[in-house]
């Protein structure tokens, strides 16, 4: 399989069982590659300005409950 619809095609003939377990590795798999991401952008320091304005929101005592976020929203 060199593209997606063939990918697709091929997905198509599985029964429902082998696609609800290509779905939840696909997930496990999205799941992995945004970790890695999230890690690498950490460790480049892509996120200090994030993480500096959150402990000076901390610190000056400037934050919300994730509740009332929402419930705002």
């Amino acid at each position: 399989m060199t593209n997606r619809l063939e990918v697709e095609s091929a997905i198509k003939q599985l029964p429902e069982s082998e696609i609800r377990a290509l779905v939840n590795w696909l997930q496990k798999y999205l799941d992995e590659m945004w970790d890695r991401q999230i890690e690498a952008d950490f460790v480049a320091g892509k996120l200090d300005h994030l993480i500096a304005k959150a402990e000076a929101d901390i610190a000056t005592n400037n934050v919300q409950y994730l509740d009332e976020v929402l419930r705002n929203s």
